[in-house]
């Protein structure tokens, strides 16, 4: 074959062409369009493997939709505001805008030469007031709805980004809490924060993950987990603090059980705490309440006890890991509503403020963690609750007992199953209401940077926190100004301001708000990105989303995917939209990894994105895995994706250069029409399910095969044709330079990623049947040879197993699958039946068979027998090309010694 595949011309061509004829370009009349989006990429500076492997999944899929006729809306943008550029901009003595600018421009060429079709009509980019005014004007209208807080609180602090951070963006580690960007070891500080508050909407975000059917369980899961939604039940403990300085001291610990009157009618008890448990059948055991360092009752013992109050003042600073055990004992009492036992109150920072209730009634016995306390403070264990099995041994000295089971030494509760004790419990006592508690804490958005958009408040002395008005939007960033810690504090011309409501001096906000602001709705300004008067138009929102399929990392869980979920939502409420779930089909992309390890520059295993071209990288990154799979770049694979691209080119260079094909048909034309029919079928398949690893190795066997046609004998004009315009209209949305390449050659119509999506010209229902068939009876043909050690077959024999036989196995069929083969009354059935039938000792044998097969699998359903004998005819050339036999196919009507050996969907094979 003739012609080398140039693709770096090829890639600047069509290009060209594709900009020229504005081919990406959603029509502004299209309706309820396909939306395809990658999550848009941080402006680092270039792209890597990652970014392109999701947008390689992105622009296949909606090329892929294009050709099916959809109308395709495949946008992209910049999340471009963000502490790396900030970093990056002082590190070189620029300003974080000419080198979040320069970034875009790096990559976008990059994108662009890579051939991704996207609508670049509707390019955004976050940094850009007219972008970032919408953010500032959802803040206020969130505001407004009440679902903005600005409260002092104990937040993770990241000494070298020199910012707070949300408790999403703190990375669990084996030793201890990190920064997810920087990995460094997190603190806490004191301080008055902004916070939206997704809190509200914790059990719609639960619920709602039954929903999304087409996102992968282990990001449900994740969004599950993180927002911990449990049942159980609040309990009201009353509380007793004697008057400071009483030389009496409260009594300590557990009294006998039932003595003592409710001390919840005691002038003693001065207020009441709630805590929360989903176990409250184990309040019998209950030795001891615990309140968080930011509970209500820790900030009045601690303005009367020294103790409590340098307790609270560094625990409250302490990163979690390091407070670990640590307490103070207070000289507050609580009373178990239910035994009216006098329990000791500790503060403790192992109890968190914004979990539950920030309040527990440590039950050492049934608890892991309660009893680590108890142990590390010398407290009593007091089991109430035993296993089912009274065989099974329990120190709870050791170990606690979590384990649903039996209550005992439970007063009148005694004897039961733990779930009935709950549930009677709930029932009649006041102190104890079902409740459902989260593990999701409100969205910090506060940043102590300069790099994001400005939070659009003023402070005033009198007025205190007010919005800025709406006609003053968008509140801009001042010139960078060089320096540690936040430059907007530094902005004093920009910082000084008047009162929006008083008219007095005030100054502005110097927080910025998490980028995750930025990404929490970009993906609505990508419908209407030129909008001047809203941040979205609704109409449109409501018409395209959910997004179809939206791809990106499985890190994104909860940083990004639940905090887009939030907002649609809470922008629903505001009646801007009416859609609650913005994505209907989400692909968590796998990592690329280079000996073992995922690519970073860091350990200098990366790979050039283009450094083995374009169209290799992107049929090799596609064809390598699953898309939620991670893969090893390997030199070897990627040389097999540029031969692909190689061989096509060489076979339509080849099929255009040579003289006048063949124009007579022969039975293997219909073969490989059919092959081409069942590639259709499967690539097709293959696609809509985001295997594109199975649809190119689909593609890459039809490619053989033509090849393999094409040196068996001069081709078929029309046929050969037909399978090149094909390859190359099903590797477009993978590689679409080489696409259109082979199909200007072959003088296909219009563009290649603009055609039809070819179609079955047959029934393909069967194809995998058929296709088995003949490669199990080639492999039989084999074995034979092998077996038999014949260097040279004369001639091949295929012989079709007569009519009776398929009939057998229809009524054996029709006898169901539930209970054994009936042998005799199949037998009579078929000497009933309207075909001709041998001696009985015949049938019976091959009956027999049957039955064998039946006891190890059932019955597959074959073929007609005519059916079989075509498709063999069809393929036989397969045999002749291998062996230089003569074959022929013939039916088993008088042969009686094949007769005999054929079966249905098995042919009888004679090898001379």
């Amino acid at each position: 074959m003739t012609g080398h595949y140039d693709h770096e011309q090829a890639q600047e061509f069509w290009q060209y062409v594709w900009e020229r004829d504005e081919v990406y370009e959603l029509d502004e009349d299209a309706t309820d369009p396909t939306y395809v989006l990658g999550m848009f990429p941080y402006t680092s500076g270039t792209l890597h493997m990652g970014h392109v492997r999701n947008y390689a999944i992105t622009d296949a899929y909606a090329r892929y939709r294009r050709m099916q006729g959809d109308d395709v809306l495949h946008p992209m943008g910049w999340d471009a505001f963000g502490l790396p550029a900030e970093n990056a901009a002082y590190e070189r003595a620029s300003d974080p805008e000419s080198w979040t600018q320069a970034c875009i421009r790096r990559m976008r060429e990059e994108l662009e030469t890579m051939g991704f079709g996207y609508d670049w009509s509707r390019e955004i980019t976050t940094c850009e007031p007219d972008y970032y005014r919408w953010n500032q004007w959802l803040f206020a209208r969130l505001h407004e709805a009440g679902l903005v807080e600005y409260e002092a609180a104990a937040v993770n602090w990241c000494p070298d980004c020199e910012t707070v951070l949300a408790e999403a963006q703190v990375t669990e580690t084996d030793d201890g809490r990190v920064c997810w960007r920087c990995e460094t070891p997190v603190g806490r500080r004191e301080l008055d924060q902004w916070f939206f508050t997704i809190t509200d909407y914790a059990e719609d975000l639960h619920d709602g993950l039954e929903e999304l059917e087409e996102w992968p369980e282990g990001v449900r899961e994740i969004q599950r987990n993180w927002i911990g939604r449990q049942e159980g039940a609040r309990i009201t403990f009353g509380v007793s603090e004697p008057p400071w300085g009483s030389e009496s001291e409260p009594p300590r610990g557990s009294s006998e059980r039932g003595e003592e009157a409710d001390p919840r009618d005691s002038d003693t008890v001065d207020q009441s705490i709630d805590v929360f448990s989903t176990r409250p059948e184990t309040i019998f055991g209950a030795t001891f309440l615990a309140v968080s360092p930011g509970h209500e009752l820790a900030a009045d013992l601690a303005e009367r006890d020294d103790a409590v109050r340098e307790y609270v003042e560094t625990t409250r600073e302490t990163p979690p890991e390091d407070v670990g055990l640590s307490a103070v004992e207070t000289d507050a009492t609580a009373i178990n509503p239910l035994t009216g036992e006098q329990l000791p109150v500790y503060v403790a920072g192992y109890v968190l403020e914004d979990v539950g209730t920030g309040a527990v009634m440590g039950v050492p016995a049934h608890n892991e963690r309660d009893h680590a306390f108890a142990r590390d403070h010398d407290l009593p264990i007091e089991g109430v609750v035993t296993p089912r099995d009274a065989t099974d041994a329990v120190d709870l000295e050791s170990a606690p007992y979590t384990g649903e089971g039996i209550v005992e030494d439970g007063g009148e509760y005694d004897g039961l199953e733990t779930e009935t004790a709950r549930e009677r419990l709930l029932e009649e006592h006041d102190a104890l209401e079902s409740d459902v508690t989260y593990r999701l804490r409100d969205w910090l958005i506060s940043r102590q940077r300069y790099w994001g958009t400005p939070i659009p408040v003023v402070h005033c002395e009198d007025c205190g926190p007010v919005l800025v008005p709406e006609d003053d939007l968008p509140v801009e960033l001042p010139e960078f100004v060089h320096t540690t810690g936040n430059p907007l504090d530094e902005a004093g011309e920009w910082k000084e301001t008047t009162c929006p409501d008083c008219g007095a001096e005030a100054t502005r906000e110097t927080d910025t708000m998490d980028t995750f602001v930025d990404s929490s709705w970009y993906f609505l300004r990508f419908l209407s990105p030129d909008l001047e008067d809203a941040p979205f138009d609704g109409d449109l929102v409501d018409e395209t989303l959910p997004i179809d399929v939206y791809v990106g990392g499985e890190e994104h869980a909860v940083l990004h995917l639940l905090y887009i979920r939030f907002m649609m939502r809470a922008l629903a409420d505001l009646g801007l939209h009416d859609v609650r779930e913005p994505v209907e089909r989400l692909v968590s992309q796998g990592t690329v990894l280079y000996d073992g390890e995922k690519m970073s520059t860091s350990k200098g295993n990366v790979v050039a994105p283009l450094e083995y071209g374009a169209e290799t990288t992107r049929l090799f990154v596609l064809s390598a895995a699953h898309p939620e799979q991670d893969f090893e770049w390997t030199a070897n694979n990627v040389r097999g994706a540029y031969d692909l691209q190689q061989t096509l080119y060489r076979m339509a260079s080849a099929f255009v250069e040579e003289g006048e094909p063949r124009v007579e048909r022969q039975p293997h034309d219909e073969y490989l029409d059919r092959e081409i029919d069942r590639t259709i079928a499967a690539v097709t398949d293959e696609y809509e399910r985001f295997r594109f690893h199975r649809a190119a190795t689909e593609i890459q066997e039809l490619a053989r095969l033509l090849r393999r046609y094409r040196e068996y004998d001069q081709p078929h004009g029309e046929c050969y044709r037909r399978g090149l315009l094909t390859l190359a209209a099903l590797i477009a949305p993978m590689a679409p330079h080489l696409a259109e390449e082979v199909w200007n050659k072959l003088r296909g119509d219009g563009l290649a990623v603009e055609a039809d999506w070819p179609e079955p010209r047959s029934d393909a229902d069967e194809y995998a049947t058929e296709r088995r068939f003949v490669e199990t009876t080639l492999e039989d043909v084999r074995d034979i040879v092998d077996v038999a050690a014949i260097d040279e077959p004369e001639r091949i024999d295929l012989v079709v197993a007569p009519d009776w036989n398929y009939r057998a196995v229809e009524l054996a069929r029709e006898q169901g699958t539930d209970e054994p083969i009936d042998g005799d009354a199949l037998i009579e059935s078929l000497s009933e039946s309207d075909v001709s039938v041998p001696d009985r000792e015949t049938v019976g044998r091959f009956v027999g068979g049957l039955l064998e097969q039946r006891t190890g699998r059932g019955l597959d359903r074959p073929l007609p027998a005519d059916r079989e004998r075509a498709i063999l005819e069809r393929a036989a050339w397969l045999l002749v090309d291998e062996f230089g036999a003569d074959v022929t196919v013939r039916r088993a009507t008088d042969d009686g010694d094949l007769a005999e050996k054929a079966r249905p969907g098995k042919p009888a094979i004679r090898i001379e």
